[in-house]
Order: structure tokens, then sequence, then C-alpha cells
């Protein structure tokens, strides 16, 4: 660190080109080139407006069968589309199956609210006394 009274040194031109071209070296590693494109299935196939009364605008057009697939492919769940989660965020909830059948009758592992003659008194103190202190 720099002392208070010392002024800031002049910049260095040859450490500032050595740092962006070590800059340019990590970004050009990592980056890469992509040259597969498809069609967006987000988006409709035409973009321009056809004319109204042209008779061959209204002629149906056959559907396309792979362009079908791509959207049909696109909008199934993450399940249904890969064996195994893709990402860190996909494994939270990906087996959500729970590992033991839920039983409602199973007095092990389900415990409701029992109302006793003691509980039930209480409960009725508790509405009474309430009521009192709002008035």
């Amino acid at each position: 660190m720099a002392a208070k009274g010392r002024e800031k040194e002049p910049v260095d031109e040859v450490h500032q080109t050595q740092i962006m071209c070590e800059v340019i070296r990590k970004e050009l590693r990592t980056q890469k080139l992509y040259t597969h494109y498809h069609v967006n299935p987000n988006r409709k196939g035409y973009t321009i407006t056809r004319k109204p009364m042209s008779w061959h605008d209204n002629i149906e057009e056959p559907a396309d069968a792979k362009f079908l697939n791509i959207i049909h492919y696109a909008a199934q769940g993450p399940k249904k589309k890969y064996s195994e989660p893709q990402t860190e965020s996909q494994e939270i909830g990906w087996d959500s199956d729970p590992l033991v059948p839920s039983e409602r009758w199973d007095r092990r592992v389900n415990f409701f609210r029992h109302y006793m003659d003691i509980t039930k008194y209480m409960a009725e103190f508790w509405r009474m006394k309430a009521r009192e202190s709002s008035d």
C-alpha cells in the first residue's frame, strides 16, 4: 500500500499492454465457435405478413415433420428429455418419488392432532380470553 504522502506511480504502458494480452489470451482460450444453428421453436416461422387477397398464400402448406419434432421435443419436461440431470440445479428434485409410500393410517409416521377434554377446555379458555382483551 502506498503511504499517505506519496503520489501514485505513473502508469507503465508496457505493463498495461502485457495485462491486456493476458486477458485476451484467457478469453480466446474459453471461447468456442458455434457453427450449428437451428430454428428457434419459440418464434413463428413467418416474419412477413402475407397479403390477404392473394390466392397462392391461402393454400395450406404441408406440416414440416422435422420442425414439429423439434417443437414437441422442446415442450417436453427435462425428465423426459434426459436420463440424468444436466445441471446441478436440476439435481434438486430430480428424484421426487417418495422413498417410503405415504400411508395415512400408519400412526408411526402420521401424528394427527388429538383433542382431549383438557385441550378442548384450554382452547376455549384462550379463545374467551382473546375476546375479552379485544373488547
